[in-house]
């Protein structure tokens, strides 16, 4: 296990070879899961000082919600199986590797940390300019509010493409050591994820900090295609896409989905490839929908053409249906209950049959879609919601679902 310390210092990448070094792979730690408890107790603390500097919460409940829903659903093939990276990784590894750097060596510890981080910039890089991967890529950046919510809504799609970037390293990179670097990276990109820290002074010339990020999040003109980085800066510096934060970012898609539902987040834009692939004539055409950038059309270049990108006067509203109070408290209350029930399926997954995982799982995606389009203020929502309700009480009276506090049981019947 990993002290709470120890557990802090990883979100950070502070955690130095000699702590987080290990054999095998079945020795490294969950860092991601362990880290639950500080992603929240960080989100309370961005909203402490969020209404400390300006007077106003870092986020909206309904864009919360939505983001939470988001990095739930894409960790829920994970308790299904294990990530296809690892899979992948451990087989090139077990088969063509072509030599062994020791894995308890400090060396092979920070060739790692820059390999996986080079390989992060690349397929980032590629995600944006690939139309079919940014089709995946585009669920982080939905939101149209930057905090630490934005951080942990991901792509369900992008791990089944992002796993063959990383097997070069399995060539001669342990796969406990890569196993490591994997989480770090994408832990350290939590933290900057916020508005509330301004400028970090030298270490903005090496590291991605939250200023730097910013950029990348946002639809202005000068922010698109830019700061790809995910622990270091150094590779947007050496290969031209590095831009510092200037005019006020604006957050978002350049063309907004305007929508709280998860599952449409996440389908819509594969929609928009088909129909567009279809609509195109000519085969090398149709090619070029999938595989050049999300701007690009017939006789334009394969990044599309800047001009194109619609202009941000600062008067931008985000998407925000009115939605009564009692709504979003209501949204709220069973949301968290989505939580609970999600995080007791992580810790006993091992422990229950195939179908009562599959039960949860899907009582779990309905749920998210169901408060998607509540906060949407949908007709159908309510209907939706009845629904739902019922198959919980069924099911859990018939003993599927368990909460981690036995306590709370008849409070959810209620």
């Amino acid at each position: 296990g990993t002290a709470p310390g120890q557990q802090l210092r990883a979100l950070f990448y502070a955690l130095p070879p000699g702590e987080s070094s290990f054999r095998t792979v079945e020795e490294v730690p969950d860092y991601v899961e362990k880290s639950i408890p500080f992603f929240i107790t960080f989100i309370g603390l961005e909203f402490a000082v969020s209404w400390f500097q300006k007077r106003e919460l870092s986020g909206r409940i309904n864009d919360g919600i939505s983001s939470l829903s988001l990095g739930i659903l894409s960790r829920l093939p994970d308790v299904l199986f294990r990530s296809v990276d690892l899979i992948s990784y451990i087989y090139v590894w077990n088969n063509y590797r072509l030599f062994e750097l020791p894995w308890d060596s400090p060396w092979t510890w920070y060739l790692t940390l820059l390999g996986v981080d080079f390989v992060y910039y690349c397929f980032h890089r590629i995600s944006h300019e690939v139309n079919i991967l940014w089709a995946a890529h585009q669920v982080h950046h939905s939101s149209e509010d930057y905090n630490l919510f934005t951080a942990l809504r991901q792509s369900v799609l992008q791990k089944y493409t992002s796993w063959m970037f990383n097997l070069p390293m399995a060539l001669f990179i342990p796969p406990s050591v890569f196993a490591v670097h994997l989480q770090f990276n994408l832990l350290y990109q939590f933290w900057i994820h916020t508005e509330v820290i301004n400028k970090l002074g030298p270490l903005e010339w090496i590291l991605n900090t939250p200023s730097h990020h910013r950029v990348h999040h946002g639809r202005n003109p000068y922010c698109i295609d830019k700061n790809y980085g995910g622990t270091l800066i150094i590779w947007d510096r050496i290969f031209g896409t590095f831009e510092a934060e200037d005019a006020k970012v604006v957050y978002g898609l350049t063309h907004p989905v305007n929508s709280f539902d998860p599952i449409m987040l996440q389908l819509r834009p594969l929609a928009h490839i088909w129909n567009t692939f279809w609509a195109t004539p000519g085969f090398c055409n149709k090619l070029s929908v999938i595989f050049k950038g999300p701007g690009w059309g017939p006789g334009k270049p394969r990044l599309g053409l800047p001009e194109e990108i619609p202009v941000i006067t600062g008067k931008e509203v985000p998407f925000n249906p009115i939605v009564p109070a009692y709504l979003n408290c209501y949204a709220v209350v069973h949301f968290a209950i989505i939580v609970d029930l999600y995080t007791e399926l992580l810790a006993t997954v091992t422990t229950l049959s195939q179908g009562t995982v599959l039960l949860r799982i899907g009582f779990i995606i309905l749920s998210l879609a169901s408060f998607g389009l509540l906060m949407e203020n949908k007709s159908k929502a309510g209907i939706l919601e009845i629904i739902r309700c019922l198959v919980f009480i069924g099911v859990y009276k018939l003993g599927y679902f368990r909460s981690q506090f036995p306590f709370l049981g008849y409070a959810y019947e209620v």
